[in-house]
């Protein structure tokens, strides 16, 4: 197949831990021809389909100088077998207009994986609410008194920014409600940002479990990254420490429930954040921690992305 990831700068690729490298690689180990682009190359002109200035690679099997560009080119999206969309949040308005330029190639006939409208239905921390029975106490508004009430009924509490990644922006109060006007003020800018206020659920002192959903179905292994330090967020990038393990009873259940929804609707991998028995979010931009997974446990993460690729686009498209 011809597969086009459209992502970040490759030079930028930390290929250790690099979810889209492990894909690419799997991909090139298969035959398949690999192409990448950043959404600073994509191109929608009037009378021309929606193209991209695309980088053809090898990959090397070296750790440094990990693949060689062996051409560029412009080339429509719709000319490739599948486009995966692994362009890293924040979800801002430019990503939210790349997701219509992806839409569009959609509509001529490329097949984009996670689809473009899917990633726009489904932002990563309000996705959680359409499923209440799977989430702790939770509210989203932009109200200083909304937020007090909360705080007032569940005591410790986490605010965070619905736009935040990586664990920024979040914050822990606990029941003597210490800085929490200053966390409000701080978050909402003056009542124009909309928060997401949970209760604190100490299950994280266990980690934050990372629950991949590939082509509707769960992984069987997790990542749970676990806060280090004093710290209250378990995320990678925000210190965390990653230990994969085999996803629990409830993780599966939660994982089955949600899988053939979000599948059906265009989204071929997930990755659910679970702390305890709680869904958390849903990310959905560019699901990781194939490789952390791959490497602790010997389940080959990619390849089972690749096999689900491989199958999506063995089918027709209507």
């Amino acid at each position: 197949m011809k597969l086009l990831f459209v992502a970040d700068p490759l030079e930028s690729f930390k290929i250790y831990k690099d979810t889209t490298f492990a894909m690419m690689r799997e991909a090139h180990k298969r035959g398949h021809q690999v192409s990448a682009c950043e959404m600073t190359g994509v191109r929608w002109q009037r009378g021309e389909a929606v193209s991209a200035q695309v980088r053809d690679i090898t990959l090397t099997g070296l750790s440094d100088a990990w693949f060689t560009e062996t051409g560029t080119r412009r080339v429509a999206l719709k000319d490739f077998d599948a486009v995966v969309m692994r362009k890293d949040p924040p979800f801002d308005s430019e990503y939210f207009y790349a997701t219509h330029l992806l839409g569009q190639a959609e509509r001529e006939g490329a097949k984009v994986f996670n689809s473009p409208a899917a990633l726009r239905d489904h932002p990563e921390k309000l996705a959680i609410m359409e499923f209440p029975q799977f989430i702790a106490p939770t509210l989203v508004t932009k109200n200083e008194a909304d937020i007090r009430e909360f705080h007032a009924t569940h005591g410790d509490i986490i605010l965070k920014p619905l736009d935040g990644m990586g664990g920024t922006g979040i914050f822990k109060v606990g029941a003597d409600g210490l800085n929490l006007g200053a966390i409000i003020e701080t978050l909402n800018q003056g009542g124009k940002q909309t928060v997401m206020v949970q209760k604190y659920l100490p299950g994280i002192a266990q980690g934050d479990k990372r629950v991949l959903l590939i082509g509707g179905q769960p992984v069987p292994f997790c990542l749970a990254r676990i806060p280090q330090g004093g710290e209250v967020r378990g995320n990678l990038a925000a210190g965390g420490k990653g230990v994969a393990q085999p996803i629990s009873a409830r993780d599966r259940e939660i994982a089955e429930a949600l899988g053939p929804i979000l599948f059906a609707r265009g989204l071929m991998l997930v990755g659910l954040d679970i702390i305890g028995d709680s869904l958390t979010e849903i990310n959905v931009t560019s699901p990781t921690c194939f490789q952390e997974i791959t490497d602790q446990m010997g389940c080959d993460v990619a390849a089972l992305f690749i096999d689900a690729l491989q199958a999506a686009c063995a089918v027709p498209k209507l």
